[in-house]
């Protein structure tokens, strides 16, 4: 029995955990990032509208405004003397240098009950913000009168949008 034993203190003596050797694991530090742009804010002056101008109806027709503010009339509609049109204009701010879509809807004109539908044509469909994050954009449309309009002052609205591209 003293064999054994002897054998046995060798063994428990030089038995020791298993650890991985060096080449089996490897840790490195990885990065991470966050950028905070500026909220992208559309404005429509007061003082600003798409302005169809004056005109007589005759049988009915379209007022076209091109977005340079331009008027023009079709079949039996005519501008009055001393008529203007205006194209409408918006401002855009937000983060610089980022571009951006523009989209606008038609909408309608209102007097006395009677409602005539136009367009909008803005006068682009995407833009780039300044390096200062400062751009605008102008709506041109297109009326579509009735020959049973009654005269009067019409208004309406309609609703122009810009997202970050």
């Amino acid at each position: 029995m003293k064999r054994v034993f002897p054998a046995a203190l060798i063994t428990l003596a030089t038995a020791s955990p298993a650890f991985a050797g060096s080449g089996n694991t490897s840790t490195a530090t990885g990065t991470a990032t966050a950028t905070i742009v500026a909220p992208i804010v559309l404005n429509h002056p007061a003082s600003a509208s798409l302005n169809f101008g004056r005109f007589t109806r005759g049988t009915g027709g379209t007022v076209t405004v091109t977005a340079t503010g331009t008027g023009s009339v079709g079949s039996d509609v005519t501008f009055v003397p001393g008529s203007t049109t205006a194209a409408d204009n918006f401002t855009v701010a937000g983060d610089a240098n980022r571009s951006y879509s523009i989209g606008t809807t038609g909408g309608t004109v209102s007097s006395a009950g009677t409602n005539l539908a136009f367009t909008t044509t803005p006068s682009a469909v995407t833009g780039t913000l300044s390096g200062t994050g400062t751009g605008s954009f102008t709506v041109g449309g297109t009326l579509t009168v009735t020959g049973t309009a009654p005269t009067g002052a019409y208004t309406g609205t309609y609703s122009a949008t810009v997202a970050y591209n």
